[in-house]
């Protein structure tokens, strides 16, 4: 049966008994009750009532001299031992303590047997050892298992926060959480069913269990709800209100600061799985259907949220990111839209695009020219080993004239901030600089607007030049394209390789063939030159 998760007991760690006994100091004899180590202690209260019922939290060692108790109690029948155990078990008592002497020399057989009768751990306290050093000796080992339970809250934390800064952030989060927990740890979907999961499998039951455990939350006010299953601890946790979904723990035992561990984990994955607004759901679905019903790019993109310049026309960038290890999921490309500052996103294949608005400051720089695709150029040290970049949060995401700044465990590739009319223009930049960011082995890539020579030319006459000089190759894609990444990377085979994903050799053989095609010798720079200036203006 289900239950909101309150904590019913104070929220201090408990201790074993066990460690209590241990204590040599103290000189604490266990007499009867089940095994030391299996007891939990969550303090210590000394009382003399007959009935101390009314004074207890639960969970505490009851520590009692018997001074209620006759000394006449060894008759039986003088004093009712099994009612006064009864309600100590009945308030939730952990464990009783007897101190000998000065009233009693021994432990009262009648409270052994009672103690025995209804499993209640019964300690005796000798004469040398003070109640209050038995309640310090408490509180000492409270305190440890309270700093021990941070430093573990703290480690967790911190791994967390390290897995959802990983490509794939959710699985890695969900990955990390059964690893602290030693269980199962899954994300539900709206629909209820399994969007992604870690840790040991469990059996048929619990799993069906825990999903209802999921479905329990969705549908009550409490976002949290906890349930025991063959033995395993569930638990439940609703990742935002009213979004459906749902973080499933399932572990064979729970330690103190489970919960917790588990909430920075719904909490983490409540940012990575929320929507990131830039403007609100409706208006860009009104966006969509209006492209579909023939509107221009420029018409809808208002209704997308960006940044507005002084009465221009708001300036996107095109971003082309590949994740540097695996293929890109739903979740982690969100997750890269978010911390880029747009939820406009594509994951298709295996290269991740966003559109990402340009800030006002930014919206100043040219423009895409479609008749070529300018420059590319890396950030600044790119060419040395890949290094995080600042400002990969989502504060910094964007930075003023600079674009999209790179982000951990994604190569990006980044186009001009342009006009929505220019936005095929820009992904086609954004394309060529992803692949020159993969060849060079950089983080992230910016295409670089500068005028030049080629500017000089009418874009028509341009264009025509270009389809009369690289007719001879025209009609094979393949090679053109290892054509222009090969000029793009000077002539180097390996890093044209690195960005086609062939072989080097394939490279040398598609280069030969384009110069026996061409007629040309591509060792000439005048040839690399003007041929580049054809590719740059050859419209796809």
């Amino acid at each position: 049966m289900q239950e909101t998760a309150v904590p019913s007991a104070p929220p201090t760690p408990p201790v074993s008994l066990a460690a209590l006994l241990s204590r040599d100091d103290l000189g604490l004899r266990q007499i009867t009750g089940p095994p030391a180590g299996e007891v939990t202690i969550h303090g210590a209260h000394t009382s003399e009532m007959s009935d101390p019922y009314p004074y207890l939290l639960g969970g505490e060692l009851l520590l009692t001299a018997g001074v209620h108790i006759p000394e006449a109690a060894g008759r039986p029948g003088s004093f009712d031992f099994d009612g006064y155990v009864a309600r100590i078990v009945a308030a939730g008592g952990a464990a009783l303590g007897f101190g000998v002497a000065p009233v009693h020399d021994t432990v009262p057989a009648g409270l052994v047997a009672a103690c025995e009768q209804h499993g209640l751990p019964l300690v005796e306290v000798p004469p040398r050892t003070t109640f209050s050093g038995v309640a310090r000796a408490v509180w000492q080992l409270m305190a440890r298992a309270r700093l021990s339970e941070l430093r573990r809250i703290t480690q967790a934390q911190q791994g967390l926060a390290a897995a959802a800064s990983r490509p794939d952030p959710v699985p890695s989060v969900l990955r990390r959480l059964a690893g602290r927990l030693e269980g199962r740890a899954v994300l539900y979907g709206p629909e209820g069913a399994e969007i992604a999961a870690a840790g040991r499998e469990p059996g048929d039951e619990v799993r069906r269990a825990l999903a209802e455990l999921a479905r329990f939350v969705t549908g009550h006010p409490s976002s949290t709800a906890t349930d025991t299953v063959a033995g395993t601890r569930l638990a439940a946790y609703a990742l935002g209100p009213g979004r459906g979904f749902v973080l499933g723990v399932a572990a064979p035992h729970r330690e103190s600061g489970d919960h917790t561990i588990a909430s920075v984990a719904a909490v983490l994955l409540s940012l990575l799985t929320g929507e990131h607004q830039s403007g609100t759901g409706a208006a860009r679905s009104s966006a969509l259907v209006r492209l579909l019903l023939g509107a221009r790019r420029e018409e809808v993109a208002p209704l997308l949220g960006g940044g507005e310049g002084d009465g221009a026309v708001t300036r996107w960038y095109v971003v082309h990111a590949r994740p540097d290890t695996g293929a890109p999921d739903a979740v982690s490309a969100s997750a890269l839209g978010a911390a880029l500052g747009s939820p406009l996103v594509d994951a298709a294949d295996d290269v991740v695009r966003v559109l990402v608005p340009a800030p006002p400051q930014a919206e100043g720089g040219g423009g895409a020219r479609p008749e070529g695709d300018g420059g590319v150029r890396p950030e600044a040290g790119a060419a040395a080993p890949r290094k995080p970049h600042a400002g990969s949060g989502p504060a910094g995401s964007v930075a003023a004239g600079s674009g999209p700044a790179a982000q951990p465990g994604w190569t990006l590739g980044v186009s001009a901030p342009v006009a929505p009319a220019e936005w095929p223009a820009a992904d086609a930049q954004a394309a060529r600089a992803l692949a020159r960011a993969r060849a060079t082995r950089s983080a992230l890539v910016r295409h670089a607007e500068r005028p030049g020579f080629a500017d000089l030319v009418p874009p028509g006459e341009a264009e025509a030049h270009a389809r009369a000089l690289l007719a001879p190759i025209g009609g094979v894609p393949a090679l053109a394209e290892t054509l222009r990444a090969w000029l793009s990377l000077h002539g180097s085979w390996d890093r044209t390789a690195v960005a086609l994903s062939v072989h080097r050799n394939t490279v040398r053989q598609r280069i030969a063939r384009c110069a026996a095609l061409l007629g040309a010798d591509l060792d000439d720079p005048d040839v690399r030159m003007e041929l580049w200036f054809a590719l740059r203006h050859l419209r796809g």
